[in-house]
């Protein structure tokens, strides 16, 4: 893991609070990532939807640290850089929701199946709402004296 860097790297600066609420072993964890990342020896795993472009890598069976590659800043020695968007836990999806959040994205449902439960069935064809005809009453009884 010692070659030279391929890409110059950036972050969003809640990344660095991200990494300081981290523990201690998370963070070890991101920074070997992002060194090998860097060094363009690791990929993440493409992510679609809303956050299509962008890469996610597994620091352990809960945690994620996502990032994308994008055009460096002109006159700099990199053509490209690695931007790093989030360090978060993945439970409840709250690193896919925080990148989301933190640049503005529209957000999407999460998966095909959100996105078909949340759908219209196309068998459904508009039907005339049919009217019940009022139920019939009973006579009602003479009001009077009953004695």
């Amino acid at each position: 893991m010692n070659s030279e860097p391929r890409f110059a790297l950036a972050a969003d600066p809640r990344v660095v609070t991200d990494l300081v609420i981290a523990p201690a072993d998370i963070r070890t964890a991101a920074l070997d990532c992002l060194a090998a990342v860097v060094e363009g020896e690791l990929r993440g795993e493409e992510l679609a939807g809303a956050l299509a472009g962008f890469r996610a890598v597994a620091l352990d069976p809960r945690w994620r640290l996502v990032y994308r590659l994008r055009p460096a800043p002109a006159g700099g020695p990199y053509a490209r850089e690695v931007f790093v968007a989030a360090v978060r836990p993945r439970a409840r999806f709250d690193v896919y929701t925080a990148v989301a959040s933190r640049l503005g994205l529209n957000q999407q449902p999460l998966s095909a199946l959100a996105h078909a439960a949340r759908a219209r069935s196309p068998q459904m064809t508009a039907a005339p709402i049919l009217r019940l005809a009022p139920v019939p009453t009973a006579p009602t009884p003479p009001r009077g004296d009953t004695r």
